[in-house]
């Protein structure tokens, strides 16, 4: 089974439905030991940095999450859910992140459209799992206004370009995230969500 983490920021139903496609076990919680009992989690959401770390604190998943990390358990950040893995953010200075990955939350150039909305081309630096059988320079939708700047370059695996060079997919060990929508990204999003799964499922 897979957990979806419901700590009241965004929209969850595309991403269940995109994971029920692949034909999996989903569930929709906010509940610590349900988080815990998980074969695989899944941290989307879009938003506020702090509000969101304030939510998974008072819900008590936040540590939950960091014991699953630990465990070598699947988890899968998406969009917000991938700024949050991180150390810290620009958008809210005083409040931590969850620690996961080294490296800070950055706001996009002023020089640029915010927020980043739409569709780009994603690169990859590196052969992984996640994207097996997708071509470079494939297009997936983003809606962002911040974006990873990752302390270890190795964690980069893919890119895109938006005046700025944006970390598109980050991985360490079991902790993967999209800095895109793979649930709205159409045949490519699809893929990917459907090689993390591939990557652990036995």
């Amino acid at each position: 089974m897979i957990a979806i983490v419901d700590y009241e920021i965004g929209n969850l139903y595309s991403i269940f439905k995109a994971l029920e496609r692949l034909g999996e076990e989903v569930v929709v919680t906010n509940q610590a030991q349900e988080i815990r009992e998980a074969e695989a989690v899944v941290l989307p959401g879009v938003g506020s940095f702090e509000k969101a770390m304030e939510n998974l604190e008072k819900k008590e998943i936040k540590e939950v999450i960091k014991e699953n990390q630990e465990d070598g358990k699947p988890f899968l950040g998406i969009n917000l859910g991938l700024q949050l893995l991180f150390e810290k953010s620009q958008e809210a200075p005083r409040k931590k992140g969850l620690s996961l990955l080294p490296g800070e939350v950055v706001k996009l150039p002023p020089t640029n459209k915010i927020p980043h909305m739409g569709w780009n081309r994603v690169y990859f630096k590196k052969n992984s799992p996640l994207t097996r059988d997708i071509p470079q320079g494939r297009f997936f939708y983003f809606a962002h206004s911040f974006y990873v700047l990752p302390e270890e370059p190795q964690a980069v695996v893919g890119i895109c370009n938006y005046n700025v060079v944006i970390p598109a997919i980050v991985n360490h060990d079991n902790v993967w995230g999209f800095q895109f929508h793979p649930e709205k990204s159409s045949v490519w999003g699809m893929k990917v969500l459907e090689n993390w799964v591939r990557s652990w499922k036995k």
